[in-house]
């Protein structure tokens, strides 16, 4: 038998109350990213399934840079240089290997899991800016985007992968 998904695994250890539907997010994400990249060779990973849609391998990354950039604007604080860099990169990313690519997004994930805990509850409404054009958004809102945009990202991974061969397991 396979396991609940994270959402049905109870809280979070250290993760807010308020902030535990966004941890559960994150962990499943980690998760189906795990078998997704288990299932693909390294010409899989970085195989478009056609039609110009992206590749297994994009995907991750561009969770992972999104995650990033959305996780500094819930802290306050600008892009820096390496993000932006990273930002433009994505448009047409260099292939890496599977270990790195999936290193890469585990590490992402397990900072964002530590960034929701440090975030104390009554700092979830405080105002935050996004972008250049500084549009209005706040800490949950961020929060939450963070992780319903990596969903939406490893979403495609799942199906990029069975699409492109990989044997995905189910979860």
């Amino acid at each position: 038998m396979t396991a609940p998904e994270p959402w049905l695994r109870g809280p979070v250890p250290g993760v807010p109350p308020l902030l535990q539907p966004a941890a559960h997010a994150l962990q499943q994400a980690r998760e189906l990213v795990a078998r997704a990249g288990a299932a693909l060779d390294a010409a899989g990973l970085w195989a478009s399934p056609g039609n110009g849609a992206p590749s297994v391998g994009w995907h991750v990354l561009r969770a992972v840079g999104a995650l990033d950039r959305l996780l500094t604007y819930a802290r306050g604080a600008a892009l820096d240089d390496r993000q932006r860099d990273t930002l433009a990169a994505e448009a047409g990313p260099e292939p890496v290997d599977a270990a790195t690519l999936l290193a890469g997004f585990e590490a992402r994930v397990a900072a964002a899991l530590a960034q929701l805990a440090a975030t104390p509850e009554s700092s979830l409404l405080d105002p935050r800016e996004v972008g250049r054009a500084r549009l209005p958004s706040n800490v949950l809102g961020l929060l939450f985007h963070a992780a319903e945009h990596t969903q939406r990202h490893v979403g495609a991974v799942v199906a990029t992968a069975r699409a492109t061969g990989g044997a995905v397991p189910p979860g």
